[in-house]
C-alpha cells in the first residue's frame, strides 16, 4: 500500500464526504468559474492539508469528527488552492502538478479573480456557521503567508538572508498555513482548548520541515533525484546555500554572491554553485536541521493514547521528510 493511502486509511470515510461538500461548495452561477473550478478540483494533489484536519480531530475526539471539522478542512482548502493560484501568476509559472496553471489556460486577470473568489468563500465558509475561532485561525494564517513571501522577495535584493531571517520566511510562508490545519482541527472538536495552540505548533514545525524539504530538492541528491537549480535561478536564498554562504572566505563568498546575482541564468555557474554548496555540507546541515523539526513535532505527540489517528499522523510527519517529490 502507498505511503499516502496509508496514512489515509483511517479517515478515508470522513476525506470522500468532505470531497463531496468542497465540490459543491465551489459551484456559482458563473459557467466560466464553474469551468475553471471543475478544472482545479479534478487535478488535485495529495491532500495534505486536509488530511492533517480530519486525523488531528479524530485522534482528539475518539475517532469522531463533527460539522466543524468538515468546515475546518473546507476553510484550509480553499485558501490553499486560492494561495496557489496566486503563486503561479506572481512566479509567473505555466505549470501545476504537471498541469497547465490557471493563469496558462485563462491569463493573469482571470486566474487573480479566481483566487480572490476562493479567499473570499474560504472566510464566508466560516462565517455561514459563525465559526469565529476558525476565521481568526485562517486571517492569521493568510497575513502570514503574505508577509513571508514579501519579506522573501526584499530580502533576495539583497541577498542579506541570515538563517534566522530564513526561519522567519518559511515559519511564514509555508508553515503556517499547515499549522493552521493542525490547529484548525483541534479546535472544531476542541474549542478554547490547550490543544488549539499545541497542534498549531505540532503542525508549524512539519511546515519547517516540509520547506527545508523543498529546498534540498533543488540541489539533487541520490535519494533526492537531479538537481534543478531553480531555487539559485529565483535567487532564493534556501538554507544550504545560507549555511554555506557562512562557511566561506570573503573571495569565495564575494564568487557566490556575484554568481547568484549575475549569473544565475548561467547553467554552468549555478553546476558550480550547486557542486559548492554541496562540498561545504550544505545538504548535511539542512538534513540534520530538517530532521530536528520533524523529531520536535513527533514529541508532541507523545503524550496521546496510541490509535490509527495518531499513527497516520506519525506516517505524515515522516512522509513530509522522506518523500521523493
Amino acid at each position: 500500500m502507498k505511503i499516502v493511502a496509508q496514512i489515509r486509511e483511517p479517515i478515508e470515510k470522513e476525506m470522500e464526504l468532505f470531497e463531496e461538500k468542497f465540490r459543491k461548495s465551489m459551484t456559482t452561477k458563473v459557467a466560466l468559474f464553474n469551468r475553471i473550478t471543475y478544472y482545479i478540483v479534478n487535478r488535485k494533489g495529495k491532500q495534505m492539508r486536509p488530511m492533517f484536519v480530519f486525523l488531528t480531530a479524530k485522534m482528539l475526539n475518539k475517532g469522531e469528527v463533527v460539522e466543524r471539522t468538515y468546515t475546518g478542512a473546507s476553510i484550509i482548502e480553499l485558501i490553499h488552492t486560492a494561495s496557489l493560484v496566486h503563486d503561479d501568476v506572481v512566479d509567473d509559472s505555466n505549470k501545476r502538478r504537471g498541469f497547465f496553471s490557471v493563469n496558462a489556460l485563462w491569463k493573469n486577470k482571470i486566474a487573480v479573480l479566481v483566487g480572490d473568489y476562493l479567499f473570499s468563500k474560504g472566510l464566508l465558509v466560516s462565517l455561514e456557521k459563525k465559526d469565529y475561532d476558525l476565521l481568526h485561525i485562517i486571517s492569521n494564517s493568510v497575513k502570514e503567508m503574505s508577509e513571508g513571501e514579501l519579506l522573501q522577495i526584499e530580502k533576495a535584493r539583497l541577498l542579506d538572508i541570515t538563517e534566522e531571517v530564513y526561519y522567519d520566511i518559511i515559519r511564514q510562508k509555508t508553515a503556517t498555513l499547515i499549522a493552521a490545519c493542525c490547529s484548525m482541527g483541534a479546535a472544531s472538536v476542541r474549542p478554547d482548548s490547550e490543544e488549539v495552540e499545541r497542534f498549531r505548533k505540532f503542525g508549524e514545525l512539519c511546515g519547517m520541515a516540509f520547506q527545508i524539504k523543498d529546498d534540498l530538492f533543488d540541489y539533487g541528491s541520490e535519494r533526492i533525484g537531479k538537481p534543478t537549480g531553480i531555487d539559485i535561478k529565483e535567487q532564493k536564498m534556501t538554507l544550504p546555500l545560507i549555511y554555506a554562504l557562512n562557511q566561506s572566505g570573503a573571495d569565495e563568498r564575494r564568487w557566490l554572491i556575484n554568481s547568484i546575482k549575475n549569473h544565475n541564468k548561467d547553467k554552468k555557474r549555478v553546476k558550480e554553485v550547486i557542486a559548492y554548496v554541496k562540498e561545504k555540507g550544505g545538504l548535511d546541515y539542512a538534513v540534520t536541521k530538517m530532521l530536528e523539526f520533524k523529531d520536535e513535532a513527533l514529541s508532541y505527540l507523545e503524550i496521546y493514547p496510541d490509535s490509527p489517528y495518531k499513527t497516520s499522523l506519525t506516517l505524515m510527519v515522516n512522509y513530509v521528510v522522506d518523500r521523493k517529490k
